[in-house]
């Protein structure tokens, strides 16, 4: 082939290159095991957003986890993980903890254990070496209970805030938000819940005790919120008021502009 044909045969690769490289950049992120304790790992979904400002760290509840990731997107249901797209509409990058490969299922008890907080805190430290941004702990359902624990427990100046959703409140339930040692918590913290939220554990009228126990947290708010449409299921789960259902963007966009700019 003549020299200047391959030139621009180079030149046109090049070419393709510059154009397909956004396309990869934004489609998706990575499903990374990390090692969190000898000879467990810990899954993570991790997705950046260029110039983040921060990293959201998300914490979903039930039994914990992310889903399946498909084409670079997780598959579960909860709140927290559907609306990803929306977190990095709002210019964050995404972390999403998942299972350690020792536990099927995060129960109540397991939120609060020094294992669950060994691999929150390796997964926080994977995090750090991907991005300088700082980070906030964001936790729906169960997974309040692991952010709270993690906020009171890993003194990591990386961590910028806490923000808790549809938060377990019920004093029944090991872990219950309320019977954590808040006033350990020194970071800025949003609580935010849905006014009809049905689920039994989660009762909006027992809200208000967590922020009576954020006693040195140096910011503080809680947001009721109302809206949406069509809730189904368990009211307990992701598809109801609990997980702000067809509000989700709305209730991103409260939560990001906070972030943003933290007020009592």
């Amino acid at each position: 082939m003549p020299f200047n044909r391959i030139l621009s045969r180079i030149a046109s690769l090049s070419l393709l290159a510059l154009v397909l490289a956004p396309l990869f950049a934004h489609a998706g992120g990575q499903l990374i095991r990390v090692p969190t304790r000898p000879d467990i790992t810990t899954t993570l979904f991790w997705e950046t957003h260029d110039g983040a400002k921060a990293t959201v760290f998300l914490v979903p509840g039930g039994g914990g986890g992310f889903g399946k990731v498909q084409d670079g997107r997780p598959m579960s249901r909860n709140f927290l993980v559907r609306t990803v797209p929306n977190f990095l509409e709002n210019g964050f990058n995404v972390a999403i903890f998942g299972k350690p490969s020792d536990s099927d299922k995060l129960d109540y008890p397991d939120r609060i254990s020094e294992p669950h907080m060994a691999d929150i805190r390796a997964v926080l430290d994977y995090v750090k070496k991907q991005s300088a941004a700082p980070v906030w702990l964001i936790g729906t359902s169960r997974g309040t209970i692991s952010a709270t624990a993690a906020a009171i427990n890993i003194h990591d100046p990386a961590i910028a805030g806490l923000v808790l959703t549809s938060s377990v409140v019920s004093v029944k339930k090991v872990g219950a938000v309320p019977t954590q040692d808040l006033a350990a918590i020194t970071v800025p913290v949003l609580v935010m819940h849905h006014t009809l939220d049905a689920c039994n554990v989660c009762s909006p009228s027992d809200v208000p005790a967590i922020l009576s126990g954020l006693k040195n947290a140096p910011v503080k708010k809680e947001i009721m919120v109302s809206g949406g449409a069509n809730p189904s299921g368990n009211p307990c789960e992701a598809l109801h008021w609990h997980g702000f259902i067809g509000m989700e963007k709305e209730a991103v966009d409260t939560i990001s502009e906070w972030i943003r700019q933290p007020t009592n």
